[in-house]
């Protein structure tokens, strides 16, 4: 399913842009993924896409506290890396819960900070942040093997 994700940040500039998801489908199917790894990214998006801001509203004065399942499913050097990128102003209180739910909804666990740095690729992009070349380029270096295309 990350493999997928990457595909669509590196051909579609614009989260938007994207073809429909029926035709996504197909073309990702012709380029040789399969279907149940299309479904996956497909319904794991779509949740990306219709996910509202004031769902995860959260003080930004509050400390956050990872529960037990988050630090069960996720690796702690991803969860250091979260940490490390709100306290550099790159994502907002709101994006780091973001975040962690797109996390929590991977079907394989733990999340390690290879595909872990994907899904914050993903969630900026989806936001249409600015990404700096910088940051695409850390959040894209740390991939594992299988993500190169």
């Amino acid at each position: 399913m990350i493999d997928i994700l990457v595909y669509l940040f590196e051909n579609y500039q614009d989260f938007a842009a994207h073809p429909a998801p029926d035709a996504l489908a197909l073309k990702l199917n012709a380029l040789g993924f399969e279907e149940n790894e299309i479904s996956a990214a497909l319904a794991w998006l779509d949740e990306l896409k219709t996910a509202h801001a004031e769902d995860f509203t959260c003080d930004p004065r509050s400390l956050r506290v990872f529960s037990l399942r988050e630090r069960q499913r996720i690796s702690a050097e991803s969860l250091d890396f979260l940490i490390f990128i709100e306290a550099a102003g790159v994502i907002t209180p709101v994006m780091r819960e973001l975040i962690l739910d797109r996390c929590l909804a991977l079907p394989d666990d733990p999340v390690s900070l290879g595909r872990f740095k994907i899904i914050v690729l993903m969630v900026l992009w989806s936001r249409e942040q600015d990404l700096e070349p910088l940051i695409v380029e850390e959040l894209l270096s740390a991939s594992e093997g299988a993500l190169a295309h």
